[in-house]
């Protein structure tokens, strides 16, 4: 017990919300056992189901459009039904998905099917998590609260793939399947048992308006899901284009590529709290922009050389950026939010991610194969700038709103 505590106060420090803490270990153990599974999802397709490549990535596309839908409506029940509810049911449905893989045996279509399935269960808890950390803290302390669980789902983004690793030795596809499926409903167990009903600043009552209706007459929140959608592309091209071109272009070893990626959760564990406490003194909106031109400008450098010193410059150019870019932009989307449809807000804000997803590496990889690298680079850099733009004028337009106090939990 002492040494989890001193690892937590080595990563966290003190400067926790107590309330907040249930909610970490939630979100640690569930990364982790959806990492541990999903890293290893597409080899299952391709070695055990005989799934082409082309078909695995339309199941790719499809599990993107359906996250997209069940991240908003995830959010939109959450501010009926309360967080807690949404988030167990979000994995429940992850774990009963990865069962079933164990189940499928090499039925290349069900498998495939399933997989496309596995966005819901991803998405339909998002919104009430990300809602339940704005219904946990004041809103002056909503950055470095987000912060704080994005430092969690890291841990467990690199905790997840070593523990499926281990449980994938001799291939042994069903045990992997069943072991993430324990992972997913000890993470269920965990958030019952400690996860608050309510919190200090969660509304009394729910809804008596519909949230789509409030969201489409939200010119300013509409404009920060454009935003949002765009600073996905740039970011999924990080985890997509990069790679490849590291490797493929200038001949990067991927045994070396591995050691270099490995500088992002590094940096994150590490500093992302720590960037958030530097720059609080910072306005949202300043801060949301030189975020994306950090990201989005970091590519350049791959312009003018290809060396391993210029990746790591890259990588460490792009994750100061995406320290900023995270807990800023959800702070932002927690402030736009009526306190009442918080949840609706939270999921539709997290859904933009399905859409970078969805989009950014065919685009990426299609400007690659016809014009080079070069272009792919321009495009992302030139996409960040137009999400630092559509960023910028959402806050501006959304400064003069009055936040109302949120009365105590229901």
């Amino acid at each position: 017990m002492r040494l989890v505590a001193r690892l937590f106060r080595l990563i966290w420090g003190g400067d926790v919300d107590r309330p907040l803490r249930p909610l970490l270990a939630v979100s640690f153990v569930g990364t982790a056992s959806f990492s541990a599974g999903w890293t290893y999802v597409g080899i299952w397709a391709i070695e055990s189901l005989g799934a082409s490549s082309a078909q695995l990535g339309v199941a790719y596309l499809i599990a993107a459009v359906a996250g997209l839908a069940a991240g908003y409506l995830g959010g939109h029940m959450s501010d009926h039904v309360g967080r807690r509810p949404m988030i167990f049911l979000g994995w429940a449905l992850m774990a009963a998905t990865f069962f079933s893989y164990a189940l499928v045996g090499h039925h290349v279509w069900l498998g495939l099917g399933l997989a496309s399935l596995a966005g819901i269960g991803g998405s339909i808890g998002t919104g009430a998590d990300q809602a339940m950390v704005a219904d946990l803290v004041p809103p002056e302390r909503h950055e470095a609260a987000y912060a704080s669980v994005r430092v969690a789902n890291n841990l467990g983004v690199v905790c997840g793939p070593p523990i499926g690793g281990v449980l994938l030795i001799g291939r042994h596809w069903p045990l992997l399947f069943s072991g993430v499926t324990v992972l997913a409903l000890l993470t269920i167990a965990i958030g019952y048992r400690y996860l608050p009903r309510a919190g200090a600043y969660q509304p009394t009552e729910p809804p008596t308006r519909g949230s789509l209706g409030v969201i489409r007459r939200d010119r300013a929140f509409l404009l920060f899901l454009l935003s949002g959608g765009l600073a996905y592309l740039t970011y999924v091209a990080f985890e997509t284009v990069l790679p490849i071109s590291a490797v493929n272009t200038h001949g990067i070893s991927p045994s070396v590529w591995g050691f270099l990626v490995i500088i992002n959760p590094a940096c994150v564990t590490l500093f992302q709290l720590r960037v958030i406490r530097w720059t609080a003194g910072f306005p949202a909106g300043p801060k949301f922009v030189t975020a994306m031109l950090l990201m989005g400008g970091s590519f350049l450098f791959l312009v003018l050389s290809g060396s391993i010193a210029t990746f790591v410059l890259v990588l460490f150019v792009f994750v100061v950026g995406e320290m900023l870019w995270v807990p800023t932009s959800q702070a932002i989307v927690a402030r736009l939010a009526p306190e009442d449809v918080r949840g609706a807000y939270m999921g539709a804000f997290g859904s933009t991610s399905a859409f970078g997803f969805a989009l950014g590496p065919f685009t990426g990889l299609q400007l690659r194969g016809a014009y080079g690298d070069d272009a792919a680079w321009y495009f992302f850099a030139a996409v960040s700038v137009a999400a630092a733009a559509a960023g910028a004028a959402a806050v501006r337009g959304a400064a003069g709103r009055r936040v109302s106090p949120a009365p105590a939990g229901y």
